[in-house]
């Protein structure tokens, strides 16, 4: 595969902006989620179906739109005060209340009422004059009219209902032009209006959470930005990692170049992990296929890191930003485990290109499938990835997909290693292999 016109074109970002975007969207999904966890949020969504039911729209249509003297209420009102004030009625009860009727009445319920009817009887008493004055007066034929009438029982239950707690409360209410703003309903819009202007829920409202499904499925398990100064005080180790410790972690090969160093040839500057390649003679244990360990003299020295200690797991995406320097050597990312196979190369750099691929075994042979990745300067910095589902491997440079494959997917945990070397096809040559950081993340 060739990502020369890729990068001439602009459609493989550089690692740079891949960075930012990435970074800015891990701010943004964190950002998201947090809202989404948020009381406010959880607030803004209740409110906005009860404030946008039509139940609600319908009371505030009521109760702003109504008009006061189209309410029971104000009818009631005017009503009782026309009639409370009607001048037969306004007589009435003063002649209900008075004394005169309740001595009228109680004269009227003895044997002597008869003299009322007899006006020489009449003349000789005032007091029957005072009486029989009242039985013919204007005031008792309207009480007369009135009393246990219609009409006064409606006075009586109209003065009863409008003068309940519950009815001045609702009538002082649809008299007020602003009982809107006295409804439980006017705080509860004021509240949905508040969080509608909410900048967070309103960043939530308008991002469309399907930009976060891939980061969704991911949480960094580990993250490396080389911000130590020793091996020692790192989560990684120089040499292989093997299960048996009774074989030397610190080796080299004898059908490579270079002298492994022990870690000698690793260091940390600004925050960038080297491994140098260096030509120098060193005498180094090497592995032989046939013959076992043996001592060599090796022109060049180069190391092997192995970070075990730093994550070890099955699936994921493994990713590093890293860049190559020299020529006529090799440089590798890699995953690997407790044994030789499955292992996965998710870079290994010739000084010209790059290779990806995965080595397995079946019970019969060993198998890799890989592709090559042309049209790079190895020498900027690239970010290098795989991710590792259990269905497929998927390999990207920045952006940019390179390979995939449903063979080889590696059914154990693996862990990371980081390596240069000069393999006996190649000339050999001095150089760097720079990581700026690497990050793992595992499935959800």
């Amino acid at each position: 595969m060739n990502l020369f016109w890729q990068r001439i074109f602009g459609r493989m970002q550089s690692a740079a902006k891949m960075e930012a975007e990435y970074a800015a969207l891990t701010a943004e999904y964190k950002r998201y989620v947090s809202v989404e966890q948020s009381k406010e949020l959880a607030e803004y969504r209740e409110l906005f179906h009860r404030v946008k039911s039509a139940d609600f729209k319908e009371k505030k249509k009521t109760l702003m739109s109504r008009k006061y003297k189209d309410t029971k209420e104000c009818h009631d009102t005017k009503k009782f005060n026309r009639l409370n004030n009607d001048k037969h009625i306004v007589l009435y009860y003063e002649t209900l209340n008075s004394q005169i009727l309740k001595d009228y009445l109680a004269f009227k319920a003895t044997p002597q009422y008869e003299l009322l009817g007899k006006s020489s009887e009449v003349k000789k008493s005032a007091e029957l004059k005072r009486l029989h004055d009242f039985d013919k007066s204007k005031a008792y034929k309207n009480y007369m009219r009135f009393h246990n009438s219609y009409i006064i029982k409606g006075v009586e239950e109209l003065r009863q209902k409008v003068s309940t707690k519950e009815f001045k409360e609702l009538n002082d209410f649809w008299a007020d032009p602003k009982r809107w703003e006295k409804t439980p309903e006017f705080l509860e819009e004021k509240r949905y209006l508040e969080l509608f202007e909410n900048e967070d829920i309103k960043f939530f409202e308008k991002t469309d959470s399907s930009k976060f499904a891939h980061i969704r499925q991911y949480t960094l398990a580990f993250q490396d930005q080389f911000d130590w100064n020793t091996l020692n005080a790192s989560n990684w180790e120089s040499g292989f990692n093997y299960v048996s410790d009774k074989l030397v972690g610190n080796h080299s090969f004898t059908n490579e170049k270079q002298a492994n160093n022990e870690g000698n040839n690793v260091s940390v500057y600004s925050g960038e992990l080297n491994i140098h390649t260096r030509k120098e003679r060193k005498l180094a244990l090497a592995w032989d296929k046939t013959r076992g360990f043996v001592n060599r003299q090796f022109e060049y020295t180069s190391d092997v890191l192995h970070g075990t200690n730093a994550i070890y797991q099955k699936g994921g995406i493994f990713r590093a930003k890293i860049r190559f320097s020299g020529k006529d050597l090799s440089h590798a990312f890699w995953l690997t485990g407790t044994h030789q196979l499955p292992h996965i190369n998710v870079c290994v750099c010739d000084g010209k290109s790059i290779e990806v691929g995965t080595h397995w075994a079946t019970k019969f042979e060993k198998k890799y499938t890989s592709t090559k990745v042309t049209g790079l300067n190895v020498g900027d910095y690239y970010i290098y990835s795989v991710e590792w589902t259990p269905k497929e491997l998927i390999w990207s440079i920045n952006n940019i997909e390179v390979f995939r494959t449903t063979d080889g997917i590696p059914a154990e945990p693996l862990f990371p290693m980081l390596n240069s070397f000069i393999s006996n096809k190649q000339k050999g040559g001095e150089g760097n292999m720079q990581v700026d950081w690497i990050k793992v993340y595992r499935a959800q």
